[in-house]
């Protein structure tokens, strides 16, 4: 069954790494209420001949036995993604404070004693760590150790994966949140999307099933590609898992970003409405559904709506050799330190031991989470997306799953494609964020025409967002009436030649500047409110980008739309959609020439409010 077509922008907040390290390991007092447990520090002999069933030291106050040990190779990756990191990067912890091989092994090697029996490993990016394979090979020798699994961004994983497998990795994890390639290169800085398909399509070939793909959903960037995630499982082998947007570290939680699994699970029962649940293995994070008749399956990680705490086997050792009991906390204890002032066996077991007897019974977020968290938003209010772009017509999932069924991988990135006319090489795109959108890709579209002229906006004799005392303030519209608003705004980038040629002939070493500026002018629209601090939030039912080039003056005409039904205008949406299109362009362009001028961002026409329409002359 056919899926919506792909495309719609990019995403997210900051998501900072703050983390406190602790390299003791004292006991805490229990709550109130909570049972008191005493941390076992007697030596492994004593466990072996009362024939504990499993390691006092991996079983916390509540009963979890923590069998699954994530350990993080690397601090380092080879993207920069928007949601995790500066372009320039971060600073990094210095070489002789991480983990050497040895170390990791030794760690590994002690936790697998004490029941572990699968490792997963991780990062940063744990392929681009050198000895790789070789930390495969070693841990596969680890008697007890039946899983050893790696989650990676896909960028090295089809040229390494055939070494690995031979090594002993046993499962695979590939962290990809968007299909559209034009949307990948503008979140991860890099290029590289094809890449990670291609390590998807390897992985297939070598008989890895399931490949699992994580895909973190977040509204507003990608929840509108869930369905044609879930239609590559038609002819692939694939798990492909939707995870819900969580807070790590310091990243601080927004509900408004998380995509909840009963609302993703009721959009994809409106398309496959025979969707059937499989039965959970125990200590499993995910949900998981099948549809009849597909090769794969499609899961939910449900961290923040239905948690699964109670059942959590996991531990985590960082790159820098801290031990995590929870993802989500702060407190850390250093097992590197201890390592390298020579504790022994029993004294290493006695750090982790306490370690996991002070683990909570859930994470601390929850808490808070359940007290701000709104119900999930209604089918209704979520849009879809449509890129068009002149003359194709093709179905993104259903060429994917065409080139992978042929062993191929897609050669061209939709959105980027670009058409040249005649004499006169002409480019235009127009991207479309609309919730009554047919599902229709890569169509062409005509120029607008310019708006009429319908006469001044009536002045208003006061600033609405000044209170009495001249203090700033928020405008209540509570009290008014919901209406049908649209806006449109513009803005012109002069380039100077050498860009404008450069754009004109897509030549530019970062891509494709007009496809991204679009995807920046769209995301901005959506996130207006977060951006201008008195702007009430607004559900827009539609955005429109579109970007042309004038050769007349070296510039790029931008016009942006933006509509909504509520009790405000979108003005506001649509201006800084343009600006932000505008500065997109810019950056795009700024390694050509520093000769570049934003120039005329203002508002073109708005319609539906109280005080009249307005149209510029």
């Amino acid at each position: 069954m056919a899926a919506q077509p792909v495309s719609r922008v990019v995403r997210r907040v900051l998501r900072a790494s703050v983390r406190s390290c602790s390299s003791g390991a004292p006991v805490t007092q229990p709550c109130p209420g909570e049972p008191v447990v005493e941390v076992l520090s007697r030596p492994r002999p004593f466990l072996g001949e009362h024939a504990a069933p499993f390691s006092a030291f991996l079983t916390d106050s509540f009963g979890r036995r923590h069998s699954y040990l994530r350990i993080s190779l690397t601090e380092r990756c080879n993207l920069r993604c928007q949601y995790c990191m500066p372009e320039e990067g971060v600073p990094l912890t210095p070489k002789a404070d991480l983990l050497t091989t040895e170390e990791i092994l030794t760690l590994a090697r002690l936790f697998v004693k004490e029941g572990v029996d699968k490792i997963r490993l991780t990062g940063g990016e744990p392929l681009i760590r050198p000895d790789v394979v070789d930390i495969v090979a070693q841990l596969r020798q680890l008697e007890g150790l039946t899983t050893i699994g790696i989650t990676t961004n896909g960028i090295n994983l089809a040229r390494l994966l055939p070494q690995l497998q031979k090594a002993g990795l046993s499962a695979i994890n590939i962290s990809l949140d968007t299909l559209v390639p034009a949307k990948f290169e503008f979140i991860v800085r890099r290029k590289g999307f094809h890449k990670v398909m291609e390590g998807i399509h390897k992985a297939i070939e070598l008989g890895y099933s399931p490949v699992k793909v994580n895909c973190v959903v977040m509204r507003g960037l990608n929840e509108d590609e869930l369905l044609d995630f879930v239609a590559l499982t038609e002819g692939l082998p694939l798990d492909v898992r939707f995870i819900e947007y969580m807070p790590f570290d310091g990243n601080k939680w927004n509900f408004k970003k998380m995509v909840s699994y009963k609302e993703m699970l009721d959009t994809l029962r409106q398309q496959w409405p025979e969707l059937e649940k499989l039965p959970e293995e125990e200590s499993s994070t995910a949900k998981a559904f099948k549809i009849p008749g597909f090769r794969g399956q499609v899961s939910f990680i449900t961290s923040m709506s239905e948690h699964f705490c109670g059942t959590c086997n996991r531990l985590r050792i960082t790159a820098d050799g801290n031990l995590k009991v929870c993802l989500f906390g702060n407190s850390e204890v250093s097992l590197r330190d201890h390592l390298r002032a020579g504790a022994s066996e029993e004294e290493l077991l006695r750090v982790i031991g306490a370690a996991v007897g002070r683990k909570k019974r859930q994470h601390a977020e929850l808490f808070l989470m359940r007290q701000d968290s709104p119900p999930a938003l209604p089918s209704t209010f979520r849009n879809s997306l449509r890129v068009q772009v002149l003359r194709h017509r093709v179905s993104f999932s259903s060429q994917m799953v065409t080139l992978w069924k042929g062993g191929g991988v897609p050669q061209a990135p939709l959105v980027a494609q670009r058409w040249l006319g005649s004499s006169l090489p002409q480019r235009h795109f127009s991207f479309h964020l609309d919730s009554d959108a047919n599902p229709k890709c890569l169509s062409p579209t005509e120029p607008r025409a310019p708006a009429a002229s319908s006469g001044p906006l009536p002045d208003s004799d006061q600033l609405t967002h000044v209170d009495t005392e001249g203090r700033m303030a928020m405008v209540d519209v509570g009290r008014k009436p919901d209406t049908e608003r649209v806006a449109v705004a513009s803005a012109v980038v002069l380039l100077g030649p050498v860009a404008f040629k450069l754009i004109q002939e897509n030549q530019l070493k970062k891509g494709d500047a007009l496809a991204v500026a679009q995807l920046a002018g769209i995301q901005a629209a959506k996130l207006t409110s977060q951006l201008i601090p008195l702007c009430h939030h607004v559900a827009l039912s539609h955005v429109q980008v579109q970007l042309e080039l004038d050769r007349t003056r070296h510039a790029a005409v931008i016009q942006a739309s933006c509509r909504a039904r509520g009790p405000t205008g979108v003005e506001m949406e649509a201006l800084t959609s343009a600006a932000v299109a505008a500065l997109a362009l810019y950056d795009m362009c700024k390694a050509v020439s520093r000769d570049i001028v934003l120039a005329e961002i203002k508002l073109v026409s708005k319609t539906g409010g109280q005080r009249g329409d307005f149209h510029r002359t």
